[in-house]
């Protein structure tokens, strides 16, 4: 049997931004959740940083990350953080129009165990150096099921979108 998504919500941010937005009382139906956006912050650099909490808690999460673009690469380490990075995405001082990419996958979000979000995502500038790419492992030290998640950056820009999906 094949797996199958369910479209729970879709937020698409107005023409004021929002510096964060949030989907609440997720139904605990499903096996797994994805989460996918189409993300411009008006931070003033070409790249900005979006963050993600669950049920409004603020302690437990920790990170592995990977990230490269225009010729370079890192990588490093969180732990004990008030929220998880879900990406860097295009900011205000890129290309106009261009937004970035951001895609989460949260398995077992309704399980009485920690939480593991696995995200990649890219911010563009469609520009000659224009992407910087982002793999993040993340988890949630807590066993509480996921009833909301909260997207937030400096600001969200105009025309962001996120839909969230239930797996069955």
């Amino acid at each position: 049997m094949a797996l199958q998504l369910y479209k729970i919500a879709t937020v698409e941010v107005g023409s004021a931004g929002a510096s964060s937005i949030a989907f609440s009382s997720i139904p605990q139906g499903y096996t797994d959740l994805k989460l996918v956006g189409s993300v411009r912050t008006t931070n003033a650099s070409t790249y900005g940083a979006v963050d993600m909490t669950f049920n409004g808690s603020s302690t437990g999460y920790s990170s592995k990350n990977l990230e490269g673009g225009d010729g370079a690469a890192n990588s490093y380490s969180t732990t004990g953080a008030s929220t998880i990075k879900v990406g860097y995405v295009s900011g205000a001082n890129a290309t106009a129009n261009a937004f970035g990419t951001l895609e989460a996958y949260i398995p077992s979000y309704t399980s009485s165990n920690n939480k593991s979000v696995s995200v990649d995502s890219a911010g563009e500038t469609n520009a000659t150096t224009g992407i910087y790419m982002n793999l993040f492992a993340n988890l949630w030290s807590n066993t509480a099921a996921i009833t909301s998640i909260t997207l937030s950056s400096n600001n969200l820009g105009q025309y962001t979108t996120f839909t969230l999906y239930g797996i069955l």
